[in-house]
């Protein structure tokens, strides 16, 4: 028996117990791993009825191409689907077309990214099929949701100049087809339960469902925890009345917690904190975030000329150490090209750090203009600030609502999406 045979065994031993238990909503994500994961993995364990195929996070370019034809071959059918729910990773059309018996679902697309305005270092290498599989994708879906605002206008808004690029008989008016399916649903975060607590030795407790861990944070501020009984999804750090002498002299903690990839735009945060550097300002360095292809050599360089002030660097797999990072940090820093929501960010807000974002992408959307930067020099002139007064970073009050975007506040809205909608004794099922 084949490893290919042995695993297709695996997964149709699976979908037989799920059909069993009458599924409704089956849930296909062509590149499980990092954001698409935690959506899937939320969705599976909060909403009854779902079973769920996936693909390893690897090779997103050929999870693009190939998925649809996997995922047609490897998913059993089940008579009591209803909703087909899928990342835009997925081209839609193609599965559909292979599988008549899928077709007939309420199809939901879920775009965490779209192609049409993904950053691409020339224009001239932007490989055009992604982008047309997401059109062709929503053309088929009954539903399309996007995680943001500037996620469903940049893609709306780039369909015809996109298309503009076929060389004659151009479709026209797609985005007007397209339009009426769309829907803003934000990305649920599953935030940790995170209160402050103030006492003669300043600390946090981080309680998840699957960990309870008390470990030191910086400079706690009094008033802290009363607020935080008061709203436990904000980030809290407020104002103070005192700060000993070892808490203004702790070198500023600066966490970025980004995919290891060039859209994340890693070489100008180097750049920014190699000028700190050379400026003899204090700091340390936390650099997170999974890696999925060979990472940019930006990174061998930076770990070189950054080793005195680095404190971690990786990927860190357990959640429980993610978050207690993220939690003894003071500064998360963005420096995306390409950003349509930003979980990393939100959690670390929600941790209390003090973010610093880009003045453009969706980050407008989320955060107020005193957390954002227009340009490089802005961005090193922040963070030499804040090195020279850590203080300013600990005792801040974050102005960012985090239970927008909180599964608690969320969780209604995604139950009434996936749904099964009313059967109907002829015709496909909408």
């Amino acid at each position: 028996m084949t490893k290919t045979t042995s695993s297709l065994i695996i997964v149709s031993k699976q979908f037989t117990h799920y059909c069993s238990q009458d599924p409704t909503v089956l849930l296909l994500e062509a590149f499980y791993g990092g954001s698409h994961k935690q959506l899937v993995d939320l969705l599976k364990e909060n909403i009854p009825g779902c079973a769920v195929v996936t693909l390893p996070a690897k090779k997103w370019h050929w999870r693009a191409r190939t998925a649809a034809l996997h995922f047609s071959q490897t998913t059993p059918t089940c008579p009591s689907y209803r909703v087909l729910f899928s990342s835009s990773v997925l081209n839609l059309c193609e599965l559909v077309a292979l599988r008549p018996d899928l077709a007939r679902l309420k199809k939901v697309l879920y775009f965490h990214e779209n192609q049409l305005v993904y950053p691409v270092r020339k224009d001239q290498a932007r490989d055009f099929q992604y982008g047309y599989n997401q059109v062709l994708s929503c053309l088929v879906a009954d539903v399309v949701v996007f995680n943001s605002i500037f996620n469903m206008d940049s893609f709306l808004s780039s369909i015809s100049s996109f298309m503009n690029k076929i060389p004659d008989h151009r479709p026209r008016d797609l985005d007007l087809l397209i339009r009426p399916k769309c829907m803003v649903l934000y990305y649920p975060v599953h935030f940790p339960d995170v209160s402050r607590s103030v006492c003669a030795s300043p600390c946090q407790r981080v309680r998840d469902e699957d960990f309870k861990v008390v470990f030191h944070k910086n400079a706690v501020p009094v008033g802290a925890s009363t607020r935080q009984q008061e709203d436990p999804y904000q980030a809290t750090c407020e104002p103070g009345s005192v700060v000993d002498s070892e808490e203004q002299t702790k070198p500023l903690h600066i966490v970025w917690p980004h995919r290891w990839e060039h859209d994340k735009n890693p070489e100008l945060f180097f750049s920014t904190l190699i000028k700190l550097k050379e400026r003899r300002l204090d700091f340390q360095l936390s650099v997170l975030g999974e890696t999925f292809t060979d990472p940019p050599d930006v990174f061998l360089e930076a770990r070189r000329l950054l080793d005195r002030h680095v404190l971690h660097w990786g990927f860190l797999p357990s959640r429980h150490d993610y978050l207690s990072v993220l939690s003894q940090a003071d500064v998360v820093v963005s420096t995306a090209k390409h950003e349509f929501f930003g979980v990393a960010m939100l959690e670390a807000v929600h941790c209390g750090c003090y973010p610093l974002c880009p003045k453009a992408l969706v980050y407008p959307e989320i955060f107020p203009a005193e957390y954002l930067y227009a340009t490089p020099e802005q961005l090193c002139k922040r963070l030499q600030t804040l090195c020279r007064r850590p203080d300013i970073a600990r005792r801040h009050v974050v102005k960012v609502d985090t239970t927008c975007f909180s599964w608690t506040t969320l969780k209604e809205r995604f139950e009434t999406l996936l749904a099964a909608p009313e059967c109907t004794t002829e015709g496909p099922v909408h």
